[in-house]
């Protein structure tokens, strides 16, 4: 079955046709590392793990090279080193604060059940040239302004976006209607108002790299051309991240590679996923709604999370709510007790191919709800190929249990004194103790097997 990948650049769905079979390479923007990561930065960490695990099956796992980076030098990033460590250089301060950052970014999508890039370069470690030659910010700008695409002014380094004749191709925006509505008081040294820095000073309190413009730091969108090159090359086959870096970071991405080259594309293929609301509602700190992934991680299972962001096309928004986490929980306690424990079984082409129509996740998972009921065999191995079934029945349960903070000892303790009550026709005192779990958060289910339990959610 042939994959076929909705193209942002192209504005269609495509066959997908690597540039070298033995050889697929993807770039995805990650994280910028100052605070944990919300709940928006997951999806589309948990999209491009699906399609990295998809391209791995297609093609084997030896000739897939998926490459995340992480922004480390950033106006945040920057406060909160000189926040929390005052006595130290800036970066010196600033790499402690992303060392702790990052490493809970990493412990958050763990959990979630995504697994870990081919190769994940930090920003900081690419500014100057490299002992090992890969590719560095501070020789793709040298290489720009040599090429005639870029030019210094007023301390700073930056694009000339009418040196390229089709910048804006990627968002759909033409230059001239970005020139109408520019600020051109502010930005009177630029050639023209929709250029934009590679390169700017930094004062005395600010991070910075000495460089032939004088001591800096790099411009936010210099920084994925650079590393994308330096382990992908010139040209690689998927670009992705989510729609709101479409406009500026990729399309200046686009500018800053192909001017740099003299190619044709940067990327073949251009993926980025929707947006995603909380409630109904933008995600924001002001309306209370903003929540980090290690938040929710203390409430529900990753892979409940997981199964929920997948209900939804990557394409299309997402409302991350409540209720919507529920009904996943409730459909991975089934599939759990229904399969988690077998063993024997063979992916199921179903999954293959729903996944190989643009990542259709709602048909997949229509796909599993299918094999849950027909083949537990193929059922459980489609499961564990995307990124579940990673613990055995009894310690999902344990797990689960721990999280919501019940004493599962006690809970057994009371469902067998109440069982014991139903026996002997204590009706009164086996309600009294369907009350008192039900006050706990237990709800209870009999069957002629027995009575099980769950958290209540």
């Amino acid at each position: 079955m042939d994959l076929r990948l909705h193209d942002t650049l192209t504005r269609e769905k495509r066959p997908f046709m690597p540039l070298d079979p033995n050889h697929v390479r993807m770039y995805v923007c990650g994280p910028t590392v100052y605070d944990f990561a919300h709940i928006g930065n997951a999806r589309p960490v948990i999209v491009f793990d699906v399609l990295f695990r998809l391209l791995r099956h297609l093609y084997g796992a030896e000739h897939v090279t998926y490459v995340r980076n992480i922004t480390d030098v950033d106006d945040k990033i920057n406060a909160r080193a000189a926040r929390d460590f005052p006595a130290l250089p800036l970066n010196e301060a600033i790499r402690k604060v992303t060392e702790v950052t990052l490493k809970q970014f990493h412990e958050d999508v763990d959990a979630l059940g995504a697994l870990r890039p081919t190769f994940e370069p930090r920003a900081t470690d690419f500014v100057l040239p490299r002992a090992d030659g890969k590719t560095d910010m501070l020789t793709l700008i040298k290489e720009l302004i040599a090429r005639g695409h870029a030019y210094e002014a007023a301390g700073e380094v930056l694009f000339d976006t009418q040196s390229m004749l089709d910048y804006g191709a990627l968002s759909g925006r033409k230059l001239d209607e970005q020139l109408a509505g520019a600020r051109v008081a502010v930005d009177a040294h630029k050639k023209n108002a929709a250029d934009f820095v590679l390169w700017k000073q930094s004062s005395a309190d600010e991070p910075g790299w000495d460089s032939p413009w004088g001591r800096g730091r790099p411009g936010w969108h210099i920084e994925c051309s650079a590393m994308s090159e330096a382990y992908l090359g010139d040209v690689f086959d998927i670009h992705g991240g989510g729609l709101d870096l479409i406009f500026p970071h990729h399309e200046n991405e686009i500018a800053q590679s192909r001017c740099a080259h003299g190619t044709a594309m940067m990327a073949n293929y251009w993926l980025h996923n929707g947006f995603l609301e909380v409630e109904g509602e933008k995600m924001s700190k002001s309306l209370g709604n903003f929540v980090t992934i290690n938040e929710l991680l203390a409430d529900w299972p990753g892979e409940v999370l997981r199964l929920n962001m997948l209900k939804t096309h990557y394409r299309s928004p997402i409302d991350w709510t409540l209720r919507s986490v529920e009904e996943s929980a409730r459909t991975l306690d089934d599939w759990y007790k229904a399969a988690a424990e077998v063993q024997d079984g063979k992916l199921s082409d179903r999954v293959i191919e729903a996944l190989s129509d643009d990542l259709n996740t709602p048909q997949m998972i229509a796909a599993l709800h299918g094999l849950r009921s027909s083949d537990l065999g193929g059922f459980a191995a489609s499961m564990r190929f995307l990124g579940f079934f990673s613990e055995s029945t009894a310690q999902w349960e344990s797990r689960k249990q721990t999280a919501s903070g019940v004493d599962a000892g006690r809970v057994n303790a009371l469902i067998a004194d109440r069982t014991a009550a139903r026996a002997r026709k204590d009706f009164k005192e086996s309600d009294r103790i369907r009350d008192e779990l039900a006050a706990m958060g237990i709800a209870i289910q009999d069957s002629k097997e027995g009575t099980t339990w769950e958290v209540a959610r």
